[in-house]
This record gives structure tokens, sequence and C-alpha cells, in this order.
């Protein structure tokens, strides 16, 4: 079953978000050495919980976002716009990691969907 993997949280000022993270919570945040600016949130280890990542506002009305894990980002595309929802952001590859694509459900919320695959470029 499909599970809740990872969270993002927009922000204006990433500097800002990421002392208020670390100070508020006591988050371990250290930036990404991937291709785009991107901090990896780490919120602990042993006690049930995710980790997450920081990024810039991608639009006025981006919040935070919830990211499922699912075998195949094309097959749940076509579920999510087969049921109402929307694809905001088709598949894309996140290198090293996976691929994935944004979507918005019915209520206008929107989510990840991230399939994992190492050899995503």
């Amino acid at each position: 079953m499909p599970r809740v993997i990872h969270f993002e949280i927009n922000a204006d000022d990433a500097e800002r978000a990421v002392k208020f993270y670390s100070q508020v919570f006591g988050w371990k945040i250290k930036t990404w050495e991937g291709p785009v600016d991107y901090w990896l949130i780490s919120t602990g280890e042993g006690d049930p919980g995710i980790d997450g990542g920081l990024m810039m506002r991608m639009s006025p009305s981006a919040t935070t976002i919830n990211t499922i894990d699912v075998p195949s980002v094309d097959e749940f595309m076509t579920r999510i716009t087969g049921n109402g929802g929307q694809v905001v952001m088709p598949k894309r590859a996140v290198p090293g990691v996976g691929w994935i694509a944004y979507c918005k459900d019915t209520e206008g919320n929107v989510f990840g969907i991230m399939q994992e695959d190492r050899s995503a470029r």
C-alpha cells in the first residue's frame, strides 16, 4: 500500500525557514548536493515519523507537500486523473533518487508521488 514517505516545506526565505525549524524543533537541516537549491530535513531517529525537505516556494499558494511512495508514477498519474484529480507538475527525474510528479486532489490539495529509481537522470 502506498505510504507517505517525505514532506516538503515551501519557503520565501530558505535561511530564515532553516533557522526557524532548527531552533523550534531541533531538526537537523543540511544543503542537498543535487542540481537545485534544496535542504534535507532529518526529524529524528527511532520514533515513528518521516523526514523531509525544504525548498524555495514554487508558487504563491504552495504550502507543505506530502509525498507518497508509489511503484509507478505513470500508473498513479493515470489513477489520479481518472478519479478527478490533476497532475500539476508532470513526471520528472530527481537524479540518483527516482521520478516525481506533483498532483492535486479533488479538494485542491497538492501532493507528490515518488517512484524510487536510482538510475533516474
